[in-house]
């Protein structure tokens, strides 16, 4: 489901938001819904931080009255929903040349200065969301998203070969087709990103489809870039069913 979320500090302004958007919702029966609106851009990103995985589509004021702007959530939305649509509502057109500073990479903005044009642009900022939300849903299955310092970025299922934990407390190593980068994570939670990852050894989960080689003396996994890993002596016996032991 796609969530839609308002950050909009006029009450009038925010109300009349929502009841654009619930009754498009609801008479297009479209596979969204209105999860938080509210005048206070913290509440936001608490909502982001708790559900990390959310596919969502942001209505931001820019002019809020708080610690920050709208385009400077919006900059904090990029980095903790990488592929959220941000359309950002304002009176300030000459402040939007300032999302390309903050790389925010805004879906649409809306004038408040037309307000006739208000509802007929929310619901084609909706319609595109929506397209968009499908489209990406037909290749998510393929990527992964892991939190890289404070970014978060997206790979490739075909360029992971696998992970072990790194000498450096909390940190993972992930070996990659062409490379590979230390980040903070936990192995039981990798495990869960995708049905092809299997824990190979207590230090180690690997990609399956990139395995083309076990072998049982040396206990070890070679992978389509030529690497290597240990395998455990319990897992040689699930990975013999599927690949050729020596």
């Amino acid at each position: 489901m796609l969530r839609i979320f308002i950050c909009e500090d006029d009450t009038i302004q925010r109300k009349k938001l929502e009841r654009i958007i619930q009754r498009y919702i609801l008479i297009e029966e479209l596979d969204m819904q209105l999860q938080l609106s509210t005048a206070d851009p913290f509440e936001i990103l608490t909502y982001l931080n708790e559900h990390p995985q959310t596919a969502g589509v942001f209505f931001l004021d820019v002019d809020l009255r708080s610690t920050i702007n709208g385009i400077q959530l919006g900059s904090h939305i990029r980095n903790l929903c990488i592929d959220g649509k941000i359309i950002f509502i304002t009176t300030h057109h000459e402040m939007l040349p300032i999302t390309f500073q903050y790389k925010v990479e805004a879906m649409d903005y809306i004038l408040k200065d037309y307000p006739e044009a208000i509802e007929k642009r929310t619901k084609e900022a909706l319609d595109q969301a929506y397209r968009h939300y499908h489209s990406e849903r037909k290749h998510s299955e393929q990527r992964i998203r892991i939190d890289v310092g404070n970014q978060v970025r997206l790979f490739e299922l075909s360029e992971i070969m696998f992970f072990e934990t790194s000498p450096n407390s909390h940190k993972l190593i992930l070996h990659l087709a062409n490379g590979s980068l230390e980040f903070y994570g936990k192995l039981t939670l990798i495990e869960e990103l995708s049905e092809t990852f299997l824990r190979v050894h207590k230090s180690i989960v690997a990609n399956l489809p990139q395995m083309v080689h076990v072998d049982r003396k040396q206990r070890l996994i070679t992978f389509t870039n030529g690497e290597t890993c240990v395998v455990s002596n319990r897992q040689i016996k699930y990975l013999e069913r599927t690949f050729r032991i020596e």
